[in-house]
């Protein structure tokens, strides 16, 4: 038997104006007119298949990423959460709503559209200060539309808004580096997301890879960076995460926790848990045409008792709080003697550290993750 977490919906935006060199996400660059009230009549009718699987559970959050999901209007965006919120979903009094947004000139004085729809949290793509750093990258905004989008948002009267950023950018400098994070900083974001660039397969960068600073530079770049937040307040809760206090997104808190999570849209995955002790992963159609199509569901399997140490510390093991033993056993079905050998293992290693209730990565651990997590394979 499972004890049922938290449930989450993502809804997935799949357009784009350009497709950026570094990016592996499911983003397609938009060809013409945006359908956009067509695709939302889809979303709607993707998530009225789904909701059997959740059984009335209701939603704690709701994050619409992409893509470029600010690239709907306002209407569009009403329609989608008028047929998510008022139709199909009960929804928690206090739930986030985010949308991921450029910082581009109409998306943001879109902005102010959104938040009557239900809006209260927006995500803004910044990346980067630096004009040059931003071409590089392939960004299609400038510097002063990111601090005039930054500002907007503060203005707004939201919840709470993100400034994403990276780190690691070609041949960027510590002083290019501190630069840019200094800037957000100033805008007094309640949510930084910084990033260190990593170069994926089948993307532009992955092809033609770019010249990175060094593991030595990337380390510096980290340690000043870090040291940058906490003076200003901000709390790391996640590998690539700050917060200032009662600002953690509490819809990526929720994916790290192994909470349920309904994923509707070209591309969007999902994860359900169910009392008789299944845990479903659900994926969609990844392109847009055969989405429109009608054809959303891709891929439907369970996660079997074996796989279910590895998925579940591969999520707890990127936050920093420590990981109750009891949540193990609850959203994961299993006994806590099944990984015992593998535990003894991360402690010795020095991986790890144990208490009655909890078990916390140490920096030894942060340092080699990829080696913790290997234990639980």
């Amino acid at each position: 038997m499972l004890k049922l977490p938290p449930l989450s919906l993502y809804v997935h935006i799949p357009w784009c104006v350009q497709k950026c060199p570094y990016c592996d996400f499911n983003s397609h660059a938009l060809k013409g007119e945006l359908p956009q009230q067509e695709y939302v009549t889809h979303l709607l009718t993707d998530l009225q298949a789904d909701l059997a699987l959740i059984n009335g559970r209701q939603v704690k959050s709701i994050f619409i990423g992409g893509g470029t999901p600010s690239l709907l209007d306002a209407k569009a965006m009403q329609s989608l959460l008028d047929g998510i919120i008022r139709q199909r979903l009960s929804l928690a009094a206090d739930a986030e709503i985010t949308m991921e947004a450029n910082p581009g000139t109409v998306e943001a004085e879109r902005f102010s559209q959104y938040q009557p729809a239900g809006i209260n949290r927006i995500s803004i793509g910044v990346q980067s200060f630096a004009a040059d750093k931003l071409t590089r990258l392939g960004r299609i905004h400038g510097p002063e539309e990111a601090i005039q989008a930054a500002c907007l948002a503060s203005e707004l009267n939201l919840r709470s808004f993100n400034l994403d950023l990276m780190h690691g950018l070609p041949d960027q400098s510590l002083e290019q580096a501190l630069s840019d994070l200094k800037q957000a900083i100033d805008l007094s974001p309640p949510h930084i997301s910084w990033y260190q660039l990593t170069i994926e397969p089948n993307t532009n960068f992955g092809s033609c890879p770019p010249v990175l600073p060094n593991d030595d530079a990337l380390w510096e770049i980290f340690s000043e960076g870090h040291q940058l937040l906490n003076k200003a307040g901000y709390q790391q809760y996640e590998i690539s995460s700050y917060a200032k206090p009662g600002y953690q997104c509490q819809h990526n808190l929720n994916y790290w926790r192994f909470g349920d999570y309904l994923g509707i849209g070209c591309g969007a995955h999902g994860k359900i848990s169910f009392a008789d002790g299944r845990i479903l992963r659900t994926m969609k159609t990844k392109h847009p045409r055969c989405y429109l199509s009608g054809n959303y569901l891709y891929q439907q399997k369970e996660v079997n008792q074996p796989d279910r140490p590895f998925e579940f510390f591969m999520n707890r093991f990127r936050l920093l709080e420590a990981v109750p033993r009891q949540d193990f056993i609850d959203y994961t079905g299993l006994a806590e003697n099944v990984i015992r050998r593998q535990l003894d293992n991360a402690l010795e290693q020095g991986y790890i550290t144990e208490t009655k209730l909890s078990w916390q990565i140490t920096e030894q651990g942060k340092l080699f993750l990829n080696s913790l997590l290997t234990l639980f394979l």
